[in-house]
């Protein structure tokens, strides 16, 4: 902890919390950090109970994911608040878990949309790499009628999902397209120059344009 205490920067803080992260770490020197210190899944427990953001990021490089129960992944999701807390937990950790279709199922069903938004995200990369068994007319169904006016961290979720599907699975491109086009998602979300915009119309085209594929 004092090691960490001793990488902050004001300015990265300064940062981060614009996009809700307490911390100020820059994460290349986080990263660094777990690399020195290798594979701890005490300390990572250790790390994780003391609640700092930054200490969590560190726990959640040096864990091991399979080592979790699966219930024991369901209390860190709902503990882990913060966006890049979060974002990491579920990429780094519940993606290689062996738990991870059972509580993509749960969490996507979750009435807590920061949980809900988590099990999207596990559904867009079984859209991506594992989309067998998956029905994808009854996701656009519920994307289509529920991303318009979900709270901002599971709308992202869901748009990701959609445009997901829309990339890389040209059976389901054109309602993929429409349902953006006529929902407006993102549609003005501020994008920096040589960045693809989040608006999934946009963000389909110019993925299936850079691919080649049909």
């Amino acid at each position: 902890m004092a090691e960490l205490a001793g990488l902050e920067d004001p300015k990265a803080r300064a940062v981060n919390e614009r996009h809700g992260d307490d911390h100020g770490v820059n994460l290349g020197r986080l990263r660094a950090l777990a690399k020195r210190l290798k594979t701890q899944q005490d300390l990572a427990r250790g790390l994780w109970e003391t609640g700092d953001t930054a200490a969590r990021l560190l726990a959640l490089l040096i864990c091991r994911p399979k080592a979790f129960g699966r219930g024991e992944l369901d209390a860190l999701l709902r503990e882990a608040r913060a966006p890049k807390v979060h974002d990491w937990l579920v990429n780094y950790v519940v993606k290689k878990s062996p738990h991870a279709e059972e509580l993509r199922l749960a969490w996507t069903a979750d009435p807590d949309p920061v949980v809900a938004s988590a099990g999207w995200a596990l559904t867009t990369e079984r859209v991506a790499k594992k989309p067998e068994g998956l029905d994808f007319e009854g996701l656009l169904d519920v994307i289509e009628a529920e991303m318009k006016d979900a709270p901002d961290r599971l709308q992202w979720a869901m748009n990701h999902c959609l445009a997901q599907i829309g990339i890389g699975h040209p059976g389901h491109r054109s309602r993929a397209l429409a349902i953006g086009e006529r929902l407006e998602v993102l549609k003005d979300y501020p994008t920096s120059p040589g960045c693809t915009s989040p608006f999934a119309p946009v963000w389909i085209t110019e993925m299936v344009r850079r691919q080649g594929t049909p």
